[in-house]
């Protein structure tokens, strides 16, 4: 691992993060938005701005890239299936989608377990030659992890809602996640194909109590060029592949999200 970064983690997220030039984009300006469902056995439909953009939004997988006019965005979570955005949400968010910005949107739990949505800046700017990076974020209802890298930690105490960012040369790598302060693996050792110049985002989701933990994966091509690719094995708008995984041993990995400027964020638990 040649460079490893530690993210600002969860003040930052909390915060408001502007990625870009300032200045006021014009209507035909757009962000690319991907969208991470990581709230177990909750089916939902996802509004922007009072319309329905994602129909039956499966837990476990990931929506994108989406291009949304650039500037701010009302959106709201509600049951699968709902008539229209007229009733309780489940989630809400206010987010402002900057010119040019690459986000994530993750509906996700909390560390202690309550429904959330986190704003994220995707990391998808210039990898030196020959290398990829991985960026790994913490967004499950799950205690502290490590993650190792040859039976040593290369990721150390990663928490809900942190992430961490890793510049790894292209190719195989095998990694495996184990306890905070151990070197037991609870998932893996596992192997990872990175292609040059791409940015894989590792989500793990879901409830360690619940045993439902999960990781979700996408991945952004264009290295040192414009930071809007397409999620691993998936056309342009079509959901990218959720990686399952079953029980402890997804108490994982974990949280991110990119190029986004939050103008207010609230969230509102089921009632």
């Amino acid at each position: 691992m040649r460079r490893l970064i530690r993210a600002a983690g969860g003040a930052l997220i909390a915060s408001a993060i502007v990625l870009g030039t300032a200045g006021v984009a014009s209507a035909q300006e757009t962000g690319t938005v991907y969208v991470v469902h990581g709230i177990p056995d909750t089916p939902v439909d996802v509004y922007v701005d009072g319309e329905r953009a994602l129909d039956d939004f499966a837990p476990g997988t990931v929506q994108g890239p989406l291009d949304l006019p650039a500037g701010p965005h009302e959106v709201e979570v509600f049951p699968a299936d709902a008539a229209d955005s007229s009733g309780q949400a489940l989630l809400s968010a206010q987010a402002e989608v900057p010119a040019g910005g690459d986000v994530t949107l993750a509906a996700h739990l909390s560390a202690q377990g309550q429904p959330t949505i986190s704003p994220l800046v995707n990391e998808v700017g210039e990898v030196p030659a020959g290398q990829a990076r991985v960026v790994v974020r913490h967004l499950a209802a799950a205690p502290a992890v490590d993650v190792l890298a040859g039976g040593r930690a290369v990721v150390s105490g990663l928490t809900n809602p942190d992430q961490e960012a890793l510049e790894v040369p292209a190719g195989t790598v095998s990694a495996a996640v184990a306890a905070a302060g151990t070197t037991q693996p609870v998932i893996g050792p596992a192997d990872l194909s990175l292609e040059e110049g791409t940015t894989t985002f590792v989500h793990a989701v879901g409830s360690l109590d619940q045993d439902s933990l999960e990781l979700v994966t996408f991945t952004v091509s264009g290295g040192d060029s414009a930071p809007h690719g397409v999620p691993s094995g998936a056309p342009s708008g079509a959901p990218a592949s959720g990686l399952p995984l079953g029980g402890a041993a997804a108490s994982l990995l974990g949280v991110g999200l990119v190029a986004v400027s939050l103008a207010r964020l609230r969230t509102a638990g089921r009632r």
